[in-house]
């Protein structure tokens, strides 16, 4: 018995050196995952704003447009090109 708990003695030092480094592997991972899904929404986020603006855009070119030209553009989208 007492050759365990001298063996004890030794070893949880080290058992608790590996749990300490377990748990710090573990939270440097999740920190990532979170940082990750940050810029993730982020890059979203931009890419959302530079959608909206195109589509703001177009809707301002085609609201100066009058109908004849609207119609022209749409029959040459429509047709690709061809007259």
């Amino acid at each position: 018995m007492i050759f365990l708990q001298a063996l004890w003695a030794r070893v949880w030092p080290y058992i608790a050196a590996l749990a300490a480094l377990g748990a710090a592997v573990i939270g440097i991972r999740q920190s990532g995952k979170a940082a990750g899904r940050t810029e993730a929404k982020t890059d979203q986020l931009e890419a959302d704003a530079s959608a909206r603006k195109k589509a703001r855009e177009v809707d301002n070119k085609l609201d100066a447009l009058d109908d004849d030209a609207i119609r022209n553009r749409a029959r040459d989208w429509l047709r690709d090109n061809v007259k």
